[in-house]
């Protein structure tokens, strides 16, 4: 039943937006995700555009990254990049600030952080 999606949890495609948006502006912003935001293109405009087609799917929402990208293979395209614990927690310090913001049900930002820490810690791939 679409109603009881994460997607529309969280109240689908325009609060999904925002938190992709708000995740990169908080990776441009904040000096503690200098490392990762090196990893990025310096237009984050693509960036936004994967993320947020991603996560639409991996949150019951209409499949958009699979339609245009094919399987998301999240490890496989990360695999180029050194991806260690100090890159997961730069990662995962923009998106948690992101959800606490913008995501008002504490169990639903608690269960996003959860499935955020989980995927982002199968991205490591640099043992420090």
């Amino acid at each position: 039943m679409d109603a009881e999606t994460t997607y529309s949890r969280i109240g689908g495609e325009s609060t999904l937006r925002l938190l992709v948006d708000r995740f990169y502006d908080l990776m441009s912003e904040l000096p503690a995700a200098e490392t990762i935001r090196k990893m990025h293109a310096d237009d984050l405009t693509e960036s936004r555009d994967k993320l947020f087609k991603f996560l639409s799917g991996f949150f019951g929402g209409p499949s958009l990254y699979i339609q245009e990208y094919g399987h998301p293979m999240l490890r496989a395209r990360h695999l180029p990049f050194a991806i260690g614990e100090s890159e997961r927690d730069q990662w995962l310090l923009c998106m948690n600030q992101a959800i606490d913001e913008l995501i008002e049900d504490k169990k639903l930002a608690s269960q996003l952080k959860f499935s955020f820490f989980q995927t982002a810690d199968h991205m490591r791939n640099a043992h420090e």
